[in-house]
């Protein structure tokens, strides 16, 4: 899980609330942070404020769009800026989140971008099919460039 957010308290408070329900989760303040991470950590689903310095939420989402080693990453935009304002779900992004946001409908949308990734791409699943997301410690590893399945990682 990839939070990027400018604002530290926010990145704080959404990485916390995601960790408390298992997620474990990596941090960026700004887009362009982001795309460098991004291929280090391999994440289930990125979340993306809207406005940022460097590079903002949008031009990030479609960035990972157009790379063919992200494509395939669920993109959620958690903002300030109404979904209509920001293009809504249409612009390459999967889910939007309004803030100020319940923990729990964060939860919701993160854990509904996973279980959708895993449904879609096979071999993002764990042993168990990927029916209910779990949180998944040491799960990919860059093999070519993409992120890959690692045999034998842990669920927790």
């Amino acid at each position: 899980m990839l939070v990027v957010d400018d604002n530290k308290v926010i990145r704080q408070l959404i990485r916390v609330n995601l960790e408390l329900e298992g997620f474990e989760v990596v941090t960026a303040a700004d887009g362009a942070e982001c795309l460098d991470v991004v291929h280090q950590v391999c994440p289930d689903v990125v979340t993306l404020d809207v406005v940022m310095p460097r590079l903002d939420g949008i031009k990030t989402a479609e960035r990972l769009r157009s790379d063919p080693r992200t494509s395939h990453l669920p993109v959620a935009i958690i903002s300030a800026c109404g979904e209509r304002e920001v293009g809504g779900v249409g612009s390459g992004v999967d889910a939007f989140l309004a803030k100020p946001f319940e923990p729990s409908e964060l939860v919701r949308v993160v854990r509904q971008l996973m279980h959708r990734e895993r449904r879609e791409r096979p071999e993002a699943a764990g042993p168990d099919g990927g029916e209910e997301p779990a949180a998944v410690e040491g799960r990919q590893e860059q093999q070519d460039g993409r992120c890959a399945d690692v045999p034998g990682a842990r669920a927790r």
